[in-house]
């Protein structure tokens, strides 16, 4: 089976240079017809330059090709161009090279001589073993239910043995999950032995977008059998900190809902806008609130807020004063920069926080936001032990498309020995906002760079799920049946700036990994099911 790679052409209003200059994939059939990976996005994004004013020069790529190499190893390689699509002079008589065997994971990019990489006959598509191209079909390609199954004929003597019989559902990447049925015993006597039919209903929970709008960051969280939603409050221009209480997940988004304001408009303490990004933390078993905040003079800065002990969550004065987070040595977080996004996340290695942090943001020697990350005592978690590290930064075309030069947003879980932490680039209130993806091993130095992976191309994106836009800066949680869920915010339009909230399952992949695009269309094929039962 053939493969191709190629460009598109950018389209300001829809898809923009940034994310046109980038390698897209595609098999060829029998007729000639391209069928698109990854939905016609973009996997491989040249990674941009950096100035000696540590700026940095957004690059991207044109007239990609494909071609056979060594041992299995197959090359894609492309001329270097910035992002308008003129050449890069520093690259000339060089191509951008990636190395993969399974057109699924790729070596980091190396720039060669052109006469070292490419030989005569070289094109844009490339015969490919169909083994190897219809796994990386099925990598690439929506994961979809395509099937439910039940025992032909099941024993059940009581109710609860019959709660116990759960369906398999299978996935068309080959991973499979076990879901909880709510039977239908109407029709059943269990005190009289016999064969009977019962109807049932796969146990799913399922978000409509939006839940609510003009709430960005959003952050689910469960306290003392009570659960909570906090977030940026754009529809009060970011000033205050609000936070919902409710029995259930679903009732914190029904129709006129309480807000209670547990941080107030405060000069006096300092407290005065961009009430970004609140964050629900157990740290050291006490309960914090991680936000930035910034005082009369714009630009905000880390702060954390500690509960005090026995207090309600939605009142004003169950909570401490705010503390801003400072370094090792007592210094501020940042003196001439702005921090905000903090997260927490605890792993086998040890206790961390990741920030978000940018430089002379608006002008001509912006940095671009970027992650740090650094080690903390649970006991004092304003304060780092560690000096920052810088963990990412926007070097890729999808996460400084069109001047946005972003990585926020970070959020983390640990599972199965592996630590993966999301983050956004693009747009935090455009169509162009997507995640990406850094994964480590748990028992790793978090602190060393060389125990991350970062993922080239982007994990969720508008062109995920039909009818979300921009879908970026979430959190993770585990709903009232385990599964973890992750929550988020996006457009409802491709040209709407007005930010709204939503919430899917996360499912997981055969080999382990997080997947974050699947619609509830695509999770469960039918919730209604069938089964028959002997009842002795």
């Amino acid at each position: 089976m053939k493969v191709c790679v190629y460009t598109r052409d950018a389209l300001p209003d829809c898809y923009p240079e940034g994310l046109a200059r980038a390698v897209h994939f595609a098999c060829v059939d029998e007729n000639g017809t391209k069928v698109p990976f990854n939905r016609n996005y973009g996997i491989l994004f040249a990674r941009a330059g950096i100035n000696a004013d540590n700026t940095i020069v957004p690059l991207g790529i044109a007239n990609p090709v494909i071609f056979k190499m060594y041992d299995g190893v197959i090359g894609i390689a492309g001329e270097r161009v910035y992002e308008n699509g003129t050449p890069d002079e520093t690259a000339k008589g060089k191509l951008v090279l990636w190395k993969t065997k399974d057109l699924i994971h790729f070596e980091d990019e190396t720039l060669v001589l052109r006469e070292e990489a490419l030989c005569p006959g070289i094109s844009d598509s490339l015969a490919i073993d169909d083994d190897i191209v219809e796994q990386a079909k099925c990598y690439w390609d929506p994961v979809v239910c395509t099937g439910i199954s039940l025992p032909g004929e099941a024993e059940a003597r009581t109710g609860e043995e019959l709660d116990g019989i759960r369906a398999v559902i299978s996935y068309s990447d080959g991973s499979r999950r076990e879901k909880s049925i709510y039977w239908d015993k109407a029709g059943v006597s269990f005190d009289k032995p016999g064969k009977y039919a019962v109807c049932g209903r796969i146990l799913q929970q399922n978000f409509e977008f939006p839940l609510s709008k003009g709430y960005g960051d959003p952050v689910v969280f469960l306290w003392e059998g009570k659960w909570y939603f906090i977030s940026t409050n754009d529809n009060l221009n970011d000033i205050g900190i609000y936070v919902r209480e409710a029995d259930t997940v679903d009732e914190l988004f029904t129709e006129g809902i309480t807000e209670h304001l547990i941080l107030p408009f405060d000069p006096s303490r300092g407290l005065e806008q961009t009430f970004w990004a609140p964050e629900f933390h157990v740290i050291g078993g006490e309960l914090y609130i991680l936000f930035a905040v910034s005082g009369h003079a714009w630009g905000p800065q880390c702060h954390m807020m500690r509960k005090k002990k026995g207090k309600s969550i939605t009142l004003a004065d169950s909570w401490e004063d705010p503390v801003r987070v400072i370094r090792a040595d007592g210094e501020p977080l940042a003196k001439d920069a702005i921090t905000l996004d903090m997260t927490f996340i605890r792993a086998g290695s040890g206790s961390y926080v990741i920030w978000s942090y940018r430089e002379h943001i608006g002008t001509k020697l912006d940095t671009g936001s970027m992650l740090y990350i650094a080690t903390i005592d649970e006991r004092e978690p304003w304060k780092l032990t560690s000096d920052p590290v810088l963990l990412t930064r926007p070097l890729y075309g999808w996460e400084n498309v069109s001047g946005t030069i972003n990585n926020e947003g970070p959020y983390g879980f640990v599972r199965d020995g592996r630590v993966f932490v999301t983050y956004s680039g693009g747009a935090a209130n455009g169509y162009t906002y997507a995640l990406g993806l850094l994964t480590a091993d748990e028992t790793s130095n978090l602190l060393d760079i060389s125990s991350w992976h970062k993922s080239i191309s982007p994990v969720l994106t508008f062109y995920s799920v039909k009818g979300e836009f921009g879908p970026g800066h979430n959190s993770f949680f585990e709903n009232e049946e385990g599964e973890l869920m992750i929550a988020y915010h996006g457009e409802t339009d491709i040209k709407s700036h007005l930010r709204c909230d939503g919430i899917r399952r996360v499912h997981f992949r055969a080999d382990g990994t997080p997947y974050f695009q699947m619609s509830k269309e695509e999770d469960v094929q039918s919730s209604e099911v069938k089964l028959k039962i002997r009842v002795k």
